[in-house]
């Protein structure tokens, strides 16, 4: 079996609080996108409930057994008696960018490992799993736009659509680890409910839909600022960074040939 897991943005980040159990309480908008990794997962012989985990493109620095595709199949291996599986991933969303691409690899291998093996889990059982490998785990179950909140994990359906805007996700070199971009932020009441994005034009959006994280690790990452200025200056009708950085995405009314303005960056352009 092969599948495709999918990126996404954030659409506004507010982080409101800290909790009695050390994480944060959040409001974002997450958004996918059409960036995407190959993952592909075979049944192998021998001994039951071993994952054979290898990879190529991205290089991914963490040993094997701590992937969170490999942390996935042994959630469900601790509770089915699955086969043994060989599964390859080829590495195509950036680490250390805000896309999620860690938490989408282990949600499309629940889903897969699901189809695969028939263990007939609903939607809201899968989910429950994918929220124990990560909190925006479970939104790549669900693959559509939602309002999140709690740690990102708690999530409401809502009707926002990108359709006809030209996405530019632009990630400069250096990555934002998740601890170091928190330890910078002031917990504080969302200035907006993005509960009600869908009702303001996009071309609305600057200066009322933010993300908390850009003032802590814009100082560190500098690019991210200068990316967005240029993006800007390519006609990007709204730029923001997405999740806790370091990856910035620009929204056009156009197409623009974005890889132009960044030869030095990872550039990848979708509608």
């Amino acid at each position: 079996m092969v599948v495709f897991p999918n990126a996404k943005i954030n659409i506004g980040l507010f982080v409101t609080g800290k909790r009695p159990d050390g994480f944060h309480n959040l409001e974002t908008v997450f958004y996918p996108i059409e960036l995407r990794d190959i993952l592909e997962i075979t049944e192998i012989k021998g001994e039951r409930g071993s994952c054979v985990f290898t990879s190529t493109g991205i290089p991914i620095d963490c040993p094997p057994e701590k992937n969170l595709v490999s942390k996935a199949y042994a959630i469900l291996a601790d509770e089915f008696d699955l086969p043994s599986v060989d599964v390859h991933l080829h590495k195509m969303i950036p680490y250390g960018a805000g896309l999620g691409g860690g938490s989408a690899d282990a949600a499309f291998m629940l889903v897969g490992l699901n189809q695969l093996f028939s263990l007939g889990l609903n939607e809201e059982r899968l989910t429950g799993y994918a929220a124990r490998v990560g909190s925006d785990c479970p939104f790549f179950v669900l693959n559509r736009p939602v309002f999140a909140f709690g740690k990102g994990e708690l999530m409401e359906t809502i009707d926002v659509s990108l359709r006809g805007y030209h996405v530019v996700l632009v990630k400069p070199d250096r990555g934002v680890a998740t601890p170091e971009a928190y330890r910078g932020i002031t917990p504080r009441a969302a200035s907006f409910d993005l509960r009600e994005l869908g009702k303001l034009p996009v071309e609305q959006w600057n200066g009322v839909v933010v993300n908390d994280f850009e003032d802590s690790v814009i100082p560190k990452v500098p690019e991210i600022q200068e990316i967005k200025h240029t993006l800007r200056e390519l006609g990007a009708v709204y730029v923001s960074m997405t999740g806790s950085g370091s990856a910035v995405y620009g929204l056009f009314s156009h197409p623009v040939e974005a890889g132009k303005a960044f030869p030095e960056y990872f550039v990848w352009q979708g509608e």
